[in-house]
């Protein structure tokens, strides 16, 4: 196939040549130093606070704090599992280890490889995992739901901002399950860095606060955490192009067909991690983040050239094109199409009579 004369399986090729020359690639430590500098700094003092504060309800604006800083963490523990911050894997897993498995309690090891196979088959049915879980993205998979699952699927628009309540929980469960039966590597350090986590975590909380409040406190501050960080991944493929395995689909029309960027400011920056550049994250994963606000305008130019569409909308209205697209397929199975009933038999004599016969559209 070919697309204004270039053979499209060198089209990226020819992307990535022109990202490579304007330097996008090279690493940026001075930016990740401080980033790392001020966001382990927020994380300390949110913890020297709480230690302030004891026993009162205003721990609760702590929570908040807290809930915050483990999502920056998490977005610089997702840029060490791309390596984005260090050349050598070792320096990038060693950061990740620290951001992720001892300062939030998810495991890097568990994250690379799930999210790795998401960036290798985005909204691929049947190959990413993020669109095999809770969630049906496709009409065929929400038909195929049966019992709880089904039910879910049929108020999945609006189910979906209550269950990313419960993303962390699911974070550390598959990061604990993945340590226990996955073959991930330096799974010793793995383990031991989220059992000093989870150790350090409670044994702090409940020895600064009674039971009651510490329960409440933990709640609201890992509900908030898994919400902020469910807000952050829901603009990204939600209601784009959902592939299936069999569909031979080249590599840049595969990323840039199934993502969808969010237009902003350094602060939806900032607030995203990066994240709203998701088309250039995808087709470039180990570019450093700042660098992808600079990428956006040659991949913009680009896919107009070879005529690919690039999907890029608001904050607030990449939110409703991801639950119109979850209600639509939800609505698939509350309300399945109507069958029309079998025509009434026509008399014998008039069966041959082709001017009688009407096609309905």
């Amino acid at each position: 196939m070919r697309g204004n004369g270039v053979l499209r399986g060198s089209e990226y090729a020819l992307l990535s040549r022109r990202v490579r020359e304007a330097g996008l690639l090279e690493r940026r430590l001075r930016y990740y130093g401080w980033k790392s500098a001020i966001t382990g700094a927020a994380w300390v003092g949110g913890w020297a606070a709480f230690i302030v504060v004891g026993d009162s309800w205003w721990q609760l604006a702590v929570a908040v704090w807290l809930a915050v800083v483990f999502a920056q963490l998490a977005f610089l523990g997702h840029d060490a599992g791309h390596r984005q911050i260090f050349r050598t894997r070792r320096a990038n897993h060693l950061f990740g280890l620290i951001a992720g498995n001892l300062a939030i309690g998810v495991s890097i090891g568990w994250w690379t490889s799930n999210h790795n196979r998401h960036h290798a088959h985005p909204n691929t049915e049947g190959a990413d995992p993020d669109v095999m879980g809770v969630l049906a993205h496709s009409h065929d998979r929400a038909g195929a739901g049966r019992g709880l699952r089904r039910l879910v699927f049929r108020y999945q628009a609006w189910l979906f901002f209550p269950m990313l309540l419960l993303e962390a929980g699911s974070l550390h469960f598959a990061s604990a399950r993945a340590v226990a039966r996955w073959p991930i590597s330096h799974r010793c350090w793995e383990g031991a860095l989220l059992a000093a986590h989870a150790v350090g975590y409670l044994a702090v909380v409940f020895a600064v606060l009674p039971p009651g409040k510490a329960l409440v406190f933990i709640a609201v501050q890992q509900m908030l955490f898994g919400f902020y960080m469910g807000c952050t991944f829901a603009p990204n493929h939600k209601g784009m192009e959902v592939l299936t395995t069999d569909e031979a689909t080249d590599f840049l029309r595969r990323q840039v067909l199934t993502s969808r960027n969010v237009r902003g400011s350094r602060l939806i920056d900032t607030a995203m991690g990066g994240l709203n550049y998701q088309i250039e994250h995808h087709l470039f994963p180990s570019m450093p983040r700042p660098n992808l606000r600079h990428a956006q305008p040659l991949v913009v130019e680009f896919c107009r050239e070879r005529g690919v569409p690039y999907s890029e909308t608001g904050l607030f209205d990449s939110y409703a094109q991801a639950l119109r697209h979850l209600h639509a397929v939800g609505e698939s199975i509350r309300r399945p199409p109507v069958v029309p009933a079998a025509p009434a038999p026509v008399a014998a004599e008039r069966r041959s009579d082709a001017s009688e016969v009407v096609e309905v559209h």
